[in-house]
């Protein structure tokens, strides 16, 4: 099977969305009047990222959620995406699992794939995400204000707590990993929270490096400090049942792909109705950096960074 082969056969579809999709030098792409362009870029490396014996379709789904979750972070429309992709081999079984992960989480977001790269090398997978924003309504890191509430989406630290069981860190019951491995595996990105906040958040990212790590590129970015109640934390059953392991796996484990993001105190209530699982964890206050705070209001000394490829 030939490169080009390979590619009409595996990642060339309709893309009514674009001028033009696969199968050209590059693809036009025309964004709506009113709105901006949001674009982000992820790479996902064999032995880094994920397991080099991934399950192929899990494996295309989470190239694509990974950007996904940057465009929910700023409030954007998911439309279109590239992907360049280093093979070892040209695995006709695989590569048709890989693609259909991808594209199911692509077509439950409208979002279509209209071109890209192929080379042989060591497994490496790379997508470019574009989405639109309505002019001045994207949201950001920089606009988080001294008085605003911390929220988070969904559970912090299930993938982290699966990834420590597959490196042998941890030892789970085959129940308690079934519970977190999606979390892992297949995460689920929160384009739809993501709009929902626009005009409600100040700013927003998402927890993909470990929530202190994310949160303090906000911080930074407004100029401002937090406080965070280590009790307020949304930590599933499963990682409550290894609370040595709660503020590593919550704090700066990692892969959650949920939002973090801050909201006016006033605007409290009117987060309640937009019909996710969220949890209000802490304040942004005056200074600089993060405190954790433990139920009587002491600061809680904690060792652990957010992941950093370089460290």
């Amino acid at each position: 099977m030939s490169e080009f082969d390979l590619i009409r056969r595996h990642f060339t579809r309709a893309t009514p969305g674009a001028l033009l999709g696969v199968g050209d030098d590059a693809a036009l792409l025309q964004v709506r009047e009113g709105f901006v362009l949001a674009v982000s870029s992820d790479m996902l490396v064999a032995g880094t990222h994920f397991f080099p014996d991934a399950d192929p379709y899990l494996l295309g789904h989470k190239t694509l959620a990974v950007n996904l979750s940057d465009l929910a972070a700023m409030g954007a429309i998911p439309r279109w995406a590239t992907l360049a992709i280093s093979l070892p081999q040209a695995d006709d079984i695989w590569l048709e699992r890989f693609s259909a992960g991808f594209f199911a989480l692509a077509d439950q977001h409208g979002l279509e794939l209209v071109g890209g790269d192929t080379t042989r090398g060591p497994l490496n997978l790379c997508v470019t995400i574009f989405g639109e924003a309505e002019a001045n309504q994207a949201l950001r890191r920089s606009g988080a204000k001294v008085g605003d509430e911390i929220w988070v989406s969904g559970c912090l630290g299930d993938a982290a707590l699966a990834l420590a069981h597959l490196q042998g860190r941890v030892a789970l019951s085959d129940s308690e990993y079934n519970l977190c491995a999606p979390s892992l595996h297949q995460p689920q990105p929160r384009v739809a929270l993501g709009r929902a906040l626009r005009g409600i958040a100040n700013s927003a990212i998402d927890v993909s490096d470990g929530l202190l790590g994310d949160l303090a590129h906000i911080l930074a970015a407004s100029g401002v400090g937090a406080e965070i109640e280590f009790v307020r934390l949304p930590v599933s059953a499963t990682l409550r049942g290894y609370p040595e392991l709660i503020s590593t796996c919550a704090l700066s484990g990692g892969d959650d792909y949920e939002l973090c993001f801050t909201v006016p105190a006033a605007l409290h209530d009117a987060l309640q109705s937009l019909g996710a699982q969220l949890a209000c964890i802490g304040r942004i206050v005056a200074g600089s950096g993060c405190l954790v705070l433990d139920a009587e209001g002491s600061s809680i000394h904690l060792k652990g960074a957010a992941y950093d490829h370089f460290r």
